[in-house]
């Protein structure tokens, strides 16, 4: 199994995941230009895309959605209160509605969805195993809290994507208005780098392999204060050695192979 965060942050999310001859995508905030670009510059196109699986209605994770169904033809995944809120305008043939748990397979990629705490209609984030390598992918952000579906399957992931969304003096004493910060702040907004670190600290198995940093703000974090974040926390444990990435607004990350 391949995975890249094609795109990751406040202004467009999409996540690129392919195993054998087939590959889907979470989310997508993308316009269908942009997403080509992300695509190619990690030598991938979209001919392998059999499926958009949609976490939310927030626009930066769903304003390419539309256009990219239309274009390729292709189911896109969703709860039903997703999309009563996004208004999307595809087919209604292409239209699927998930639910909490359940699981979905494409070509040996299994996709399972599952609640999280965000402000916004039932959203959900989603585990994704490659029964070829018998590996489990967690793509965890816009979370609240680490409630207990978060950190079950943070403790089931061998490779992470997970929110480090914000440095917490950073964004108290930065430029949001008040009602901004409350919100981030709160068990509906975003986890900060701390919260992210301490999660993976207590709940995650020795053999996660690697943990990319996901939906940074760039106007209340850095990838180097979340690195150093990161890893200050979790070398208290001896048995859990994760190497640490960071995805990014403006361009894709490698293509790993997990």
């Amino acid at each position: 199994m391949k995975i890249s965060a094609l795109a990751s942050g406040s202004s467009g999310n999409a996540f690129y995941v392919e195993n054998n001859n087939s590959a889907i995508l979470v989310d997508d905030g993308l316009s269908f230009k942009e997403l080509n670009q992300r695509l190619n510059s990690i030598k991938k196109n979209t001919d392998k895309i059999k499926a958009v699986f949609i976490t939310h209605e927030h626009g930066d994770h769903i304003k390419g959605v539309d256009v990219l169904a239309r274009q390729l033809n292709i189911p896109i995944y969703l709860t039903k209160e997703t999309a009563k809120n996004a208004f999307i305008c595809s087919e209604e043939s292409l239209i699927n509605y998930i639910k909490n748990n359940e699981s979905f397979e494409i070509d040996g990629i299994k996709i399972t969805a599952f609640a999280k705490s965000h402000d916004c209609g039932n959203p959900v984030s989603y585990v994704i195993d490659s029964k070829k390598d018998k590996k489990t992918v967690g793509i965890i952000t816009d979370i609240g809290c680490p409630c207990k579906n978060v950190v079950e399957n943070i403790s089931e992931s061998d490779f992470l994507f997970l929110e480090a969304n914000h440095d917490e003096n950073m964004l108290k004493n930065g430029p949001y208005p008040y009602f901004l910060k409350k919100r981030i702040l709160s068990d509906k907004g975003h986890i900060s780098n701390y919260q992210s670190a301490v999660s993976v600290l207590e709940n995650a198995n020795p053999k996660l392999k690697a943990i990319v940093l996901s939906h940074l703000s760039e106007t209340n974090n850095t990838p180097d204060i979340a690195s150093k974040t990161y890893k200050k926390i979790i070398k208290e444990r001896s048995d859990l050695k994760p190497r640490v990435f960071v995805s990014t607004q403006n361009r894709a990350t490698p293509l790993f192979d997990i």
